[in-house]
């Protein structure tokens, strides 16, 4: 991944991640974003992504 393509998927991750942490039970972003990075590496959609960060989290908070 080139440094650019890695830039955009960031801000598109960050644009995610508001929705979810204004609703959150106290996290780090890190949790969230790593999931959701790895989401749409492995070729889900932003939604899909989204629900998969979401899931990750509650097994985190388990």
């Amino acid at each position: 991944m080139d440094v650019a393509k890695l830039a955009e998927l960031l801000r598109e991750t960050e644009q995610h991640h508001g929705p979810y942490e204004a609703s959150a039970p106290k996290h780090h972003w890190s949790d969230w974003y790593a999931a959701y990075l790895v989401a749409r590496e492995q070729g889900r959609t932003p939604d899909e992504a989204s629900a998969a960060a979401a899931q990750h989290m509650e097994t985190l908070q388990r």
